[in-house]
């Protein structure tokens, strides 16, 4: 049976540097933020992973010249000493606090050949227009430098060995801006490595939380290089991947709400006769954050709506079921036309951590026309779904706390 996991020599940012190198996930900050971001900052890892921010505005996050300026500032990171590179094979762990919430992870090279048996488990589509850019990102730079985000369920001897572990003083530690501490102790004793790869790669199977473009870009990039090094023995291979692994009951999910430019043929009325149809449909003088599944928010300018969706328009299927599907089957899709989450200009998402605030002041400022406000999706649910083999729809689960970029790095070669 293929591992799922192995340790590696990861690009490890020295530990006085760390807090100027960490940056957020590239698909959680736009251009603008990202550059607004780096500015000033030499050392944000930011500079590989948006490298568009280093080019005039307006160059294409695609091109060839984006990818070649990721790499650049890679290897200047590397130059400096900034970055450096383990003498021997480590597994890391990764600890996340949020407030009161804390959750701890093993960093870990993550094998393609799992990922591709279903052993590292799914439960998203992808673009495959961003699986290809992910790629073609991590084969300039010779590395895999985002973090995926993997779920598994919770083990007891696994979990106690963490803890034990991470009670000495971490190797480094970052107070972001946003106020999430993140704290990372290197894994070199032999025995502790083999413990703790053994009892993961013992699981039957693992789950993408967060990083399902990552994954697929990493499949992706080991199908090129397998056929390039069929013609050049030198070429390396890309058969493994960057992934933290954290125990289910310990990650946190937070709703992803949606705002919508069209009220599709409808005025308002129209509209409220059309939710009437599947929903209770009652005007709310707050504003509506949903206590459980089947409950939404509506909100158009200056006034909040609480639809709660009738019993008998609840499938038994573990995706039909889902709030974003009950959504989409019963007021984006006949009432607004929005049928493509994925694709459709008309829609956007909003992470749970912005909160309703973002709704309201995407709405009032004109820029879309309502916003609906969602219950989180639970991780039981999704590890149900992944389980049978089914998948969610677009933008269904917004993890909090997010990773930060640079921390570590896994080069291909070397």
């Amino acid at each position: 049976m293929t591992d799922i996991v192995r340790p590696f020599r990861g690009l490890r940012v020295r530990p006085e540097h760390a807090a100027r190198v960490a940056a957020p996930p590239y698909d959680v900050v736009n251009t603008e933020e990202a550059r607004a971001l780096a500015e000033d900052n030499a050392d944000s890892f930011l500079h590989v992973s948006k490298p568009e921010i280093d080019l005039p505005p307006g160059a294409a996050p695609q091109a060839d010249e984006v990818h070649s300026r990721a790499r650049a500032s890679l290897d200047t990171l590397i130059e400096r000493g900034i970055l450096r590179r383990e003498e021997e094979p480590a597994l890391y762990l990764y600890r996340l606090t949020m407030g009161e919430h804390v959750q701890t992870g093993v960093v870990a090279a993550a094998s393609v050949a799992a990922y591709l048996d279903g052993r590292i488990k799914q439960h998203e589509l992808t673009n495959a227009q961003k699986v290809e850019d992910r790629a073609r990102n991590a084969d300039a730079l010779d590395a895999h430098t985002g973090t995926l985000f993997l779920a598994y369920r919770a083990a007891s001897e696994l979990d106690a060995e963490i803890a034990a572990l991470s009670s000495r003083a971490p190797d480094t530690v970052v107070d972001a801006a946003d106020g999430i501490r993140h704290e990372l102790w290197v894994v070199t004793e032999a025995a502790a490595v083999a413990s703790l790869a053994s009892a993961i790669n013992a699981m039957p199977a693992v789950y993408i939380a967060d990083g399902h473009h990552r994954s697929a870009a990493a499949a992706k990039l080991a199908e090129w290089r397998s056929a390039r090094r069929r013609a050049d023995a030198g070429v390396a291979a890309a058969d493994w991947f960057l992934a933290v692994l954290f125990p289910h009951d310990q990650v946190q999910i937070l709703p992803y709400n949606r705002v919508v430019s069209t009220l599709g043929s409808h005025d308002l009325e129209g509209l409220l006769a059309g939710l009437r149809e599947s929903f209770a449909v009652e005007p709310s003088a707050t504003a509506v954050e949903p206590e459980g599944p089947g409950i939404f928010g509506f909100y158009v300018p200056g006034q909040w709506y609480r639809l709660v969706i009738h019993p008998e328009r609840v499938p038994a299927d573990p995706v039909g079921s889902l709030d974003i599907n009950l959504l989409e089957q019963h007021c984006l899709a006949p009432l607004l036309g929005i049928t493509d989450q994925q694709t459709d200009a008309r829609i956007d998402f909003v992470g749970g951590v912005r909160g309703v605030v973002e709704l309201e002041r995407r709405v009032d400022s004109g820029e879309r026309a309502a916003a609906f406000s969602l219950y989180r999706t639970g991780l039981e649910e999704v590890l149900e779904v992944a389980d049978a083999g089914e998948v969610m729809p677009t933008k269904s689960t917004w993890f909090e706390p997010k990773l930060r970029d640079g921390l570590i790095v896994l080069p291909l070669s070397g």
